[in-house]
């Protein structure tokens, strides 16, 4: 079934929640929604456990404010589905921002929740450049974003696959996976897009990282060419206290998309172990 919760600010946040089983809440990366974890959610659903996943505020089917576009409201909107749902002994699974997101929920809320976590291609510990993160990613990378965001979002979300999912580095090309990407880009507000993007490269989660009791699996390809692996993933698995890191090698960054067998099967083995 899909419904809607209600935030402490009136924003309404869409969900869906099938099966049955110990649940597996997933969170989206940007500019998508929740549709882009059918592959796993369908999967696990069928092998005995309850999926639950929801639109970012700003994004798909979820209320579209012009406030509480950022990082710790995310954690927050994502606290709210958590708690209407009382949802016990959870895993959480995060993809790009959805990563991000996942992370500071647990920062800001805890663990008394949550099992274990999945990081998948993930924005953690943080992507821009700075004095104190020198092999950061630089503001030009993400004020090119911003223009595409702002000049054409509808040609950027048709471009931009080639790189999300790797076509341009000889991976098969998918038209359908592309108008897939276009369509859950375009049901999003442009301006909670754009709001976004300074959230996922700037917001600092190394201390959130730090804090997780709880274990965790992060899982990255090695030809990311939209969150490079050393910046993240080889960073981050350093920093959670039990964290194991899988390295999907000639994977992009549509791991969920691109090797949808290989994460599920990954996805299992962590969950039943």
């Amino acid at each position: 079934m899909s419904n809607f919760i209600t935030t402490a600010d009136g924003t309404e946040i869409f969900y869906r929640d099938f099966g049955q089983g110990q649940p597996v809440v997933f969170a989206h990366g940007w500019p998508l929604n929740a549709d882009a974890w059918d592959g796993q959610m369908l999967f696990l659903a069928q092998n005995g456990y309850r999926v639950i996943a929801h639109d970012r505020r700003g994004h798909g089917r979820s209320g579209q404010p012009a406030t509480g576009n950022d990082m710790n409201t995310y954690a927050d909107d994502l606290a709210a589905v958590m708690d209407a749902l009382d949802l016990k002994n959870a895993i959480l699974v995060g993809h790009s921002t959805g990563g991000g997101e996942i992370t500071r929920y647990v920062g800001r809320h805890g663990t008394a929740r949550v099992a274990k976590m999945v990081l998948v291609s993930a924005v953690t510990p943080v992507m821009k450049r700075s004095e104190s993160n020198p092999d950061g990613l630089p503001q030009e990378v993400f004020d090119g974003i911003r223009k595409a965001v702002l000049d054409n979002r509808s040609a950027f979300y048709l471009s931009f696959p080639d790189t999300f999912f790797g076509w341009d580095i000889g991976l098969a090309k998918d038209e359908g996976l592309r108008l897939a990407f276009w369509q859950q880009g375009m049901s999003g507000s442009a301006y909670a897009q754009y709001e976004c993007v300074a959230q996922f490269s700037e917001t600092d989660f190394t201390a959130d990282l730090k804090g997780i009791d709880v274990p965790v699996l992060i899982v990255h390809g090695d030809a990311d060419h939209v969150v490079p692996i050393d910046i993240t993933a080889r960073k981050a698995v350093q920093l959670v206290p039990n964290a194991t890191l899988t390295v999907y090698e000639g994977a992009p960054h549509a791991v969920p998309a691109m090797f949808q067998d290989r994460l599920n099967a990954d996805l299992l083995a962590f969950i039943k172990a």
